[in-house]
């Protein structure tokens, strides 16, 4: 474990809030142990273990019946503590890989079959080493056929230039954590604005509202400046909205967020119970478990 990484919140509060029936966490993450999955070798941080047994604890903890568990950069391309969480889930997980050019059909199918229905491009250069564009687009001209999606990370201030690419993939398309916003920006500044844009115009382009925790300048417990740009994408596009954890956390530096504060924050974002509905059970539901 790097000598500055924050292990997760040990003893998360109870949320005051109670998720819907069926309600899903689209946005966590299993690290090793390491002992059984190794790290990649070119791997940017060494994170501590985060087992499927940990999170499938707090997910009923926190009063949710499904995750959807993102590949994390630090295993590269070897999705097989992913795979391993998915199949030992009794079918209530799915998850999103990671892969690279020289992935075989067959290895693809594997994983269809195990409960991946998406894969992730990540754009954030202190995170991976970039990926050429005609790379991804090879990618995701072939997991198309599956019915699977493409999650794309990127920061805000990068999206001009990203536009072109994100706008031509095949797929249904997921923004991690609204295409991460400069929060101290207005929500109704041009940056955020672009982002709307994107997903006014094209209506295949989904969003998590999720990271308050990375985002905030204002901090826990309430992120409160985070929640307005949150709140405006729920508003906007009810039926193309996720929300997820980022259990266990990577990479943050400043505090580890208590998960049962976050949980707090989705009655402040999708202000009605339908609204509540479709970001935690009906949007997750469609494009995970539809196929």
């Amino acid at each position: 474990m790097d000598p500055d990484w924050l292990p997760f919140h040990p003893h998360p509060s109870k949320p005051h809030f109670t998720p819907p029936p069926g309600s899903v966490d689209t946005h966590c993450h299993v690290f090793g142990p390491e002992a059984r999955f190794p790290f990649a070798p070119e791997r940017k941080y060494t994170p501590c273990d985060a087992t499927k047994e940990q999170l499938f604890a707090l997910r009923d903890y926190l009063g949710f019946e499904r995750n959807v568990i993102v590949q994390a950069s630090c295993h590269g391309n070897d999705n097989r503590a992913l795979v391993d969480a998915l199949v030992n889930s009794q079918g209530r997980a799915r998850g999103v890989a990671s892969v690279g050019r020289d992935v075989s059909d067959a290895e693809l199918l594997a994983m269809h079959e195990a409960g991946v229905r998406g894969t992730r491009f990540n754009f954030v250069r202190r995170l991976v080493d970039f990926t050429p564009r005609e790379v991804l687009a090879e990618i995701a001209a072939r997991i198309a056929p599956l019915g699977w999606h493409v999650v794309i990370y990127f920061e805000a201030q990068d999206l001009p230039e990203l536009w072109d690419f994100f706008t031509t993939l095949p797929t249904t398309v997921v923004v991690d954590h609204m295409g991460r916003p400069d929060v101290t920006k207005p929500v109704d500044g041009p940056e955020f604005k672009l982002f709307l844009k994107l997903l006014t115009e094209h209506d295949n382009i989904w969003s998590k509202v999720t990271c308050p925790e990375r985002l905030s300048q204002a901090g826990p417990p309430g992120y409160d400046d985070v929640v307005p740009f949150a709140r405006r994408l729920v508003d906007t596009f009810p039926d193309r909205v996720l929300w997820g954890t980022d259990w266990p956390h990577p990479n943050l530096k400043t505090h580890m967020p208590d998960d049962g504060a976050l949980v707090d924050i989705v009655p402040r974002i999708a202000t009605t119970p339908e609204l509540q509905r479709k970001l935690l059970v009906d949007n997750p539901m469609r494009l995970y478990w539809s196929n």
